[in-house]
């Protein structure tokens, strides 16, 4: 049995950090699992994946994935393996017009990581959307809510849908050890208390709203943020405009996550959709409380646990950090639940099921 994952690029992100965690647990399960990728510009998790020598990793050399032009570069890669599990759009169109003009006989399998895509509200666009959903054999969902929303928005049968949901490497979250915030940079000390937010700067995340937050809470509340993306320029004016230079720290991509949500003392996810959040069960699992817009995708997995607030709604995301830092017992509380919940996200659970998947469709 031979796997082939395809995705858009190796950048930040939810689908690509699984796919960075979850490659050499297929291969260490005997299972044969390469990766490729349409723009194989190098990052940080690209980096990592090479260095760890457990697939073969091949680029189609374009630098926009949106290059129509990449159809044609995939067709002799179908050949090769049984099975392509293909992450995002524009991939997922793209295999399937490969396969319709080279009449592959490989297997499609589409993980969808989100509850929502422009593409939904267009016309044509939809009914496109519609076409291409037919030609995969399974959509592998990561939420019962992401299950519900294609089933009624493609028309296809219910058996064509699957929920798996994501998995965390609770391990390495477990094994990290927490910086001195201080050595993060010279704008913390060990008396402030730390926010933290790791997520992409897209029109998906919302940054904004925990920027606005710091100005409804003590000077000594700072934040770390994460993450690059083409917003980020437009959060740095917001931070300049509100007089918070003092107070917000953007750290870029980073590859020492889970030692910084230790470091931080709330972790958050100001979002304006999710599909699951993988972040979130990282926070969850790193021993702080964790608080999230309450968005479809999200709410799922915080509910019960962690702490939901409006999304976009500053003041009251102020009012929920502001009860954890008054509140010890209210603190501990949150943290025990959340940590308790992480647990079930376990990523050795999302790869076995995976594994089972394939050898269903072969």
């Amino acid at each position: 049995m031979k796997i082939v994952h395809i995705i858009n690029n190796l950048a930040s992100g939810g689908a690509e950090k699984l796919l960075l965690d979850t490659i050499p647990l297929y291969r260490k399960k005997g299972i044969e699992v390469d990766l490729l990728v349409l723009n194989g510009t190098e990052s940080p998790f690209m980096q990592v994946l090479k260095e760890l020598d457990c697939c073969s990793i091949y680029s189609l050399g374009l630098n926009s994935e949106y290059n129509p032009i990449q159809v044609f570069r995939l067709i002799p890669f179908l050949k090769k393996y049984d099975i392509a599990h293909v992450h995002l759009f524009p991939s997922q169109y793209w295999v399937v017009f490969a396969k319709l003009l080279s009449f592959s006989k490989i297997k499609l399998i589409l993980t969808e990581h989100t509850t929502t895509n422009p593409r939904m509200k267009n016309y044509l666009l939809s009914k496109i959307d519609r076409f291409i959903y037919r030609f995969y054999c399974k959509v592998v969902c990561i939420t019962d809510e992401v299950s519900q929303i294609l089933y009624q928005y493609t028309q296809q049968s219910q058996l064509k849908f699957v929920v798996i949901e994501n998995g965390v490497n609770l391990k390495e979250i477990y094994d990290a050890e927490p910086y001195s915030k201080r050595n993060i940079s010279s704008l913390f000390s060990d008396q402030d208390t730390l926010l933290i937010q790791v997520a992409r700067f897209s029109k998906h995340k919302d940054q904004e709203t925990v920027i606005k937050a710091l100005k409804f809470l003590p000077v000594n509340v700072k934040l770390m943020l994460v993450g690059e993306g083409v917003l980020r320029k437009n959060c740095k004016d917001l931070v300049k405009q509100l007089k918070l230079e003092d107070r917000v720290l953007f750290l870029g991509a980073r590859m020492d996550v889970p030692k910084l949500l230790k470091t931080a003392d709330i972790s958050l996810l100001s979002s304006n959709w999710e599909g699951f959040g993988l972040v979130a069960v990282e926070s969850m699992a790193s021993g702080k409380p964790f608080i999230a817009s309450n968005v479809p995708g999200m709410a799922s997995v915080v509910k019960d646990a962690g702490i939901l607030f409006e999304k976009g709604n500053a003041s009251e995301l102020a009012f929920h950090i502001d009860k954890l830092i008054k509140d010890q017992n209210y603190y501990k509380e949150v943290v025990n639940a959340c940590k308790i919940r992480a647990k079930q996200y376990d990523i050795q659970f999302m790869v076995d099921k995976h594994i089972d998947l394939y050898q269903t469709i072969i």
